[in-house]
């Protein structure tokens, strides 16, 4: 099921970029579902990570992952894309989706919740590598352009994801919070 869904990401998301413009999409989903190997085996949940951004950033839709997958994958899937903003441009929508999806994070499975923390961790890897060649230039590239808008969104994901604070994946998430945003990471 994981190979399939390598398979069906990697055409899902052709010739897609990640923010700095060079690294192929698709190997961010292949690092979630890698870092979500360290926390569980169930291949559901893998398999989800794989798909996570498909229906949010590709023209697959919830049904397409339920029926080439299952029901649970898709139900996975969605509880880590946002609400379509419709024709509001992302940097303008970008406040009210990430709220709206923390507080759909709160009450969240665990299943959810491992691939929330799959994500960020490789999004935090990713702007750690940023922040290192550019500092706060950093933040030009995305649609929320303010740090201090974007610490608090990744700094409240880390509370929210307490519940996995026995795992590395969670430790390292919380480190690169502390590099990325110069903060004191004991708080997160």
């Amino acid at each position: 099921m994981v190979e399939r869904a390598l398979i069906f990401a990697t055409q899902a998301h052709q010739g897609q970029t990640r923010k700095d413009e060079s690294t192929p999409y698709i190997l961010h989903p292949a690092e979630v579902a890698g870092i979500a190997a360290t926390m569980t085996d169930d291949e559901e949940v893998i398999t989800a990570c794989v798909l996570h951004d498909t229906v949010e950033d590709t023209d697959v839709t919830l049904d397409d992952v339920r029926r080439e997958f299952s029901d649970r994958v898709a139900e996975i899937v969605a509880g880590d894309t946002e609400e379509d903003a419709g024709d509001i441009p992302r940097e303008v929508s970008w406040y009210t989706r990430k709220e709206k999806s923390l507080k759909h994070l709160m009450n969240s499975s665990r299943d959810v919740k491992i691939l929330w923390l799959s994500d960020k961790l490789s999004n935090m890897r990713s702007f750690y590598r940023m922040y290192r060649a550019e500092g706060d230039r950093m933040w030009r590239h995305f649609n929320q352009k303010d740090k201090n808008v974007q610490s608090w969104y990744y700094h409240t994901i880390a509370d929210l994801l307490s519940e996995l604070s026995n795992t590395a994946a969670y430790e390292e998430y919380v480190y690169r919070l502390g590099v990325v945003f110069g903060d004191d990471t004991e708080k997160a």
